[in-house]
């Protein structure tokens, strides 16, 4: 088991954050399923020492997230260090820890010289944990990618100067900035970065089902591994992971019924913490991921993009049925 301050990670897997995917919704769905441990969605330092109220929505823990880390993108250590005081301060129960994003790619955010961009000056990498760190008694924990390019594959370097700033958890993505998600993760970075530390070592890229993940933790000894783009539509990846971990052999995924419900369950969630309209305009990507491997599963993602209500659910429900299961006698409820 791993240890993150007072907080023992129970499983094998963890929920990578996804900017406009890993809500809260998402996260309790996840977390009910087995993931061990999960990560806000990125929240900008800078806007929460200034008060922007947006922003500040981003945070919070209930019950069924726990134990949840808040992710800080920025660049300024003092920034980012009076950043993650607001943000412990702001709520009533404290996060398990603060994560600190070096490996977003995103445009918006390298070109403000966060995210990933942060790893051309690995000096700068040091100076934010150790910022943080003095100014919240949590873990700190990171959250990086192989390298800016393929000119600077410097993820050991990071790791190293990171771990000895005062992080107690690194996430490694495998592959560089430049990259994107486009080729498959380099595993062999993540273990030369499990090899260069002493700390927990979490392994991301390219988990797409139990097996991946098996794979990852004997090819690079990771402590952990993180599950990102291979849970949307799929939060019940993390319960075949851990039946694979303790079992030593998987378990059978949903059926028909257990997938619309588990979308259903999740879609009423989500407009329940935003609203239906919002919830419903977010609910149209989500239950598209759901249609995957379903019979019909294009005409289907068409009904996913026109859904405006709940009442909409329904009608897309039946559709899967009668698409997926045409002997059904009475209609999902």
């Amino acid at each position: 088991m791993i240890t993150l301050g007072n907080i023992t990670i129970q499983g094998k897997a963890v929920l990578a954050p996804m900017a406009g995917v890993t809500d809260r919704a998402f996260r309790e769905l996840c977390m009910g399923f087995g993931a061990a441990f999960c990560v806000s969605e990125m929240v900008s330092a800078k806007a929460l020492t200034m008060g922007d109220k947006k922003t500040a929505g981003l945070l919070g823990i209930s019950p069924g997230e726990q134990p949840m880390a808040i992710q800080l993108f920025g660049y300024d250590p003092a920034t980012m260090a009076e950043g993650a005081r607001i943000a412990v301060d702001s709520l009533p129960v404290a996060p398990a820890a603060i994560d600190i994003n070096m490996g977003c790619p995103a445009p918006k955010i390298v070109n403000n010289h966060s995210g990933s961009a942060l790893m051309k000056d690995p000096a700068l990498c040091g100076r934010i944990v150790e910022a943080v760190a003095r100014a919240v008694d949590l873990p700190v924990t990171v959250k990086m990618r192989k390298g800016w390019d393929a000119a600077s594959v410097n993820a050991v370097e990071v790791a190293k100067i990171c771990e000895a700033a005062g992080a107690k958890m690194i996430a490694i993505h495998g592959r560089t900035r430049e990259q994107m998600y486009a080729p498959p993760a380099d595993w062999n970075i993540i273990a030369a970065v499990k090899q260069a530390v002493d700390i927990p070592v979490v392994g991301n890229g390219d988990i797409y089902c139990a097996r991946d993940a098996m794979q990852m933790m004997e090819q690079t000894g990771c402590d952990l591994v993180m599950v990102g783009r291979g849970a949307m539509g799929n939060p019940w990846i993390f319960r075949e992971i851990n039946a694979q971990y303790a079992l030593g052999r998987p378990v059978f995924p949903p059926g028909l019924y257990e997938r619309l419900n588990v979308m259903n369950r999740h879609i009423i969630r989500l407009c329940a913490c935003k609203g239906e309209p919002i919830g419903m305009r977010e609910a149209r990507k989500h239950t598209a991921w759901y249609m995957k491997g379903l019979r019909g599963a294009a005409r289907l993602r068409v009904l996913c993009g026109e859904l405006r209500t709940l009442d909409d659910m329904k009608r897309l429900t039946q559709a899967v049925i009668e698409e997926n299961d045409p002997d059904a006698v009475s209609a999902f409820s």
